[in-house]
């Protein structure tokens, strides 16, 4: 019994010693409401404790009586609790919050609850953030307590947490961050060609120049030159400044630069873009199917736009090649103000390159330049360089409303003289080409679900020769000046989470002015005239669950009056189809009207010294009407594992246009005839990427026919019909080594010859050519291999240096771009060709930060 009894004592006392513990581990460990804490403070210390009801509503705190001083005991509860304790006197205390406190916490991925090192920590509304250490830790002092906490790290979902939902933890607060998980069809967007380059669903093709790969014969990002790699889209003279999409002319073209229209978009008369590159954030073109909210181009839309958001830091750069030396910023002033600028000169004037000579052996060609220096007795002495100046500046009113102001000013400036050693005359000749352009942009965001834009701008484009003939008595005077103003409102609302609607008004006003001033014989001429175009426009946009259907539909009207000239209203539907066929496999629909009121017509081939023969004129609805198209297409397309295909077949029908304004050379140069042109075609490319490989090939087949009712033939080819294309290109990156290699393949264009059994009629004075049927004959096939190189070597976190080289025309090949026959001073027939650049090295060093 003894023994039992000894036992089962025993047993109490171990249960005992291991119960007291644990009760009192719970009774510390215990949450009680701090108000409650605080009145039991009072019986138990006998003293009192001023505070607000909410300062303490919804704390809670561990039970921290027992063993202590009501000194240590309120150092506690400032630990727990954040609140500012003050005493008054030996009785009275006050509890307030603190507006500034200590947080901390542990980043946690909510799956496996494995830390999050590097996530980035920000304090909205200040300028204090950090990233989590190795451990996914993070320890933040003086925070504002109303405030939140922005986390966010790559690959999961950004996550909101105030400091108030911190300081009520115990210790540091885990947060637990989801996974960001997008299911995607690989197949809607495709990246092809090379790096930044994409086709989107509504058939329209982006450019990211920033990250802009390799590509044959470019060694920088150049815009006007980087589309030519597209299908459908090059230039018959190997200019930027004459880009041929699907068969039209380069004034069928709408180029916009931050939503300005340009009127002048290359430099060296072409051979170059005019638009820094490095600032240029994204170009969007646009062939067939053009939203509702662009007016203008009915061949296409070439929408340029530079860098939108404030800069973190200072960025920039600085480099020099053959032709030109640039340097472009960006600074952040504060949190809400930036700038933005670039700007470009030509070392033409000072140094002369190997590139600079065969630009000017292919630009001057048949031009005055040349011409005059043909003569033995003569000296003649050019003097050419070109500039661009751009900025921009970028203002935050708050998080849903900024403004951007753009500026930009392009200028190329020929001056020529000329003396005759026999005569010992000298005379000067002039050409100076300039365009000064400003806009403004508000960009509004009223709900998650409406936002507006607001674009205004003012554009000016100014040609001027003053030519100077042997005969110092007889001088010419030209001059081609255009103005435009316009303001466009344009909204986009939200309507689910599969229909958008877009909305909005464009108001543009043009004035055109065309002067020539002849002293001997006396001649003056001043033609201005000006339109103005009121359009509303609307479109929606529908997309079915996973993007098996995207569809868009619109319409723009044009009101259009000349003066008191004429009015007229055009009706311009757009459509847009993406669906699936099947797995990888995409078909598309396109559609769209449009029309356009200016036009560039060429009077003379020695109009401003032969060198910009083009000059701007608007549509009066008599001798040149409003130029209108209807296009359609239907295409099909595949990507998987890194291969894509594209097929899409087009026709385009475009009407009110004139032998004027489509640069003939023969018969029917200086009729004036009004006509219509057809084109309908295929493009087909193929692209297969690897790792470090990228090869493609595509075909353009292109039908291009005129319709002129009063000329005979009434239907021939389109003197830019050219009926095959051909490119084969790849490109190879290797670490920091980038290499293009490219050759293309294509037809000639059409040319009219003269009669060979009588080729001069004697009979007209002066004498004519008899030229056979108009582009009855084509000129040889044109052929033309580049390739470019690019290396990157990094100076450290921040600045890199690019050394680039490139070559044009490998095989130094002469391609004739262009023939026409004249008669000369005997009444005997001379044959003029343009002729390709011949082999043109070119190399570039930059510095980037």
């Amino acid at each position: 019994m003894e023994k039992m009894l000894t036992k089962h004592i025993t047993k109490l006392c171990l249960g005992i010693l291991l119960v007291v513990p644990l009760y009192g581990n719970a009774q510390e460990t215990t949450k009680i409401p701090l108000a409650t804490f605080l009145s039991q403070l009072e019986r138990d210390f006998n003293i009192k404790f001023s505070y607000v009801d909410d300062t303490v509503a919804g704390i809670e705190v561990s039970n921290i009586l027992e063993n202590r001083s009501l000194i240590a005991i309120l150092e506690q509860l400032r630990q727990q609790t954040g609140l500012d304790i003050k005493e008054l006197n030996k009785r009275y205390y006050t509890i307030a919050q603190k507006d500034k406190v200590t947080v901390c916490g542990r980043v946690l991925d909510n799956f496996a609850k494995n830390t999050v090192a590097g996530a980035t920590i920000e304090v909205l509304g200040t300028k204090t953030s950090l990233v989590t250490d190795a451990e996914g830790y993070f320890n933040l002092a003086n925070v504002p307590r109303k405030q939140s906490l922005k986390i966010r790290y790559l690959g999961y979902l950004t996550k909101y947490v105030s400091v108030s939902e911190l300081l009520k933890s115990q210790g540091c607060k885990e947060i637990l961050l989801s996974q960001y998980v997008e299911q995607l069809n690989e197949v809607v967007i495709y990246e092809y060609l090379t790096r930044g380059i994409k086709k989107q669903p509504n058939g329209s093709i982006t450019l990211n120049t920033s990250k802009l790969g390799a590509l044959p014969g470019v060694i920088e990002p150049d815009v006007l030159q980087s589309i030519q790699a597209l299908p459908g889209i090059k230039s018959v003279n190997e200019t930027v400044s004459d880009i041929n999409v699907r068969g039209g002319t380069n004034d069928q073209n709408l180029i916009l630069w931050n939503g300005i229209k340009m009127y002048q978009s290359g430099h060296f008369f072409g051979l170059i873009s005019a638009f820094n590159p490095y600032l240029t954030d994204k170009v969007t073109v646009f062939k067939n199917g053009t939203p509702t909210s662009y007016g203008d181009g009915v061949s296409s839309v070439i929408n340029m736009e530079t860098k939108n958001e404030i800069a973190n830091g200072i960025t920039g750069g600085a480099g020099i090649n053959f032709i030109n030396a640039d340097a472009f910023a960006q600074i952040p002033i504060t949190e809400k103000l930036g700038f933005q600028f670039s700007a470009r000169r030509s070392i033409t004037d000072i140094l002369n390159t190997p590139a600079y000579s065969s630009f000017t052996n292919r630009i001057f060609q048949d031009t005055q330049i040349e011409n005059r220096a043909a003569n033995e007795n003569i000296e003649t002495d050019e003097t050419f360089y070109f500039y661009d100046f751009s900025g921009k500046v970028l203002y935050d009113i708050n998080e849903n409303q900024k403004i951007r102001l753009s500026f930009l000013s392009i200028a190329n400036d020929l001056d020529f003289s000329r003396t005759d050693n026999e005569f010992m005359e000298t005379t000067q000749s002039l050409l100076d080409q300039t365009n000064l352009s400003a806009g403004v942009q508000l960009q509004s965001q009223w709900s998650s679900n409406f936002s507006s834009l607001v674009n205004a701008y003012y554009t000016n484009y100014n040609l001027e020769a003053e030519n100077v003939f042997p005969n110092p008595s007889q001088q010419l005077f030209q001059k081609n000046t255009v103005e435009e103003t316009s303001i466009k409102l344009e909204t986009q609302l939200r309507v689910s989470d599969r229909v958008n609607w877009t909305n909005g008004y464009q108001y543009t006003e043009t004035g055109i002015t065309n002067t020539a001033n002849v002293t001997t014989p006396a001649f003056q001429s001043d033609v201005k005239g000006v339109i103005r175009i009121h359009a509303p426009f609307t479109q929606f946009q529908y997309n079915t669950a996973n993007d098996g259907i995207i569809f868009g539909l619109g319409t723009r009207l044009n009101f259009i009056e000349n003066r008191d000239t004429f009015s007229k209203l055009l009706i311009e539907p757009r459509l847009t189809l993406n669906f699936k066929l099947a797995d990888y496999w995409r078909g598309s629909l396109l559609g769209e009207f449009k029309s356009q009121t200016t036009n560039q017509v060429i009077d003379l081939e020695q109009n401003f010294l032969g060198i910009e023969k083009r000059r701007w004129i608007l549509s009066d609805d008599n001798e040149l009407p409003i130029t209108q198209s209807k296009q359609g297409s239907m295409g099909v397309n595949y990507a998987r594992n890194g291969f894509y295909f594209g097929l899409e077949g087009f026709y385009k029908f475009v009407t009110g246009i004139s032998t004027r304004t489509q640069g003939f050379q023969n018969q029917n140069q200086f009729n004036g005839e009004i006509g219509n042109y057809q084109v309908y075609g295929t493009e087909v490319l193929l692209n297969q990427k690897w790792n470090n490989y990228s090869a493609w090939l595509s075909y353009t087949y292109n039908k291009n026919e005129y319709m002129f009712a009063s000329l005979t033939p009434m239907r021939f080819p389109n003197n830019l019909d050219v009926r095959h294309t051909v490119n084969l290109s790849g490109t190879y990156t290797l670490e920091n080594f980038e290499f293009g290699l490219g050759a293309t393949y294509r037809t000639g264009i059409p040319i009219t010859r003269p009669d060979e059994l009588t080729p001069i009629n004697d009979s007209e004075f002066p004498p004519k050519i008899n030229f056979r049927p108009s582009n009855s004959s084509r000129l040889p096939e044109y052929i033309r291999v580049d390739a470019s190189a690019k290396y990157q070597y990094h100076l450290n976190r921040v600045a890199k240096i690019d050394i680039a080289m490139s070559l044009l025309n490998i095989l130094d090949r002469t391609n004739i771009l262009n023939s026409y026959f004249r008669l000369n001073d005997a009444n005997e027939i001379e044959t003029v060709e343009n002729v390709s650049l011949g082999l043109t090295p070119n190399a570039s060093v930059r510095i980037s930060f």
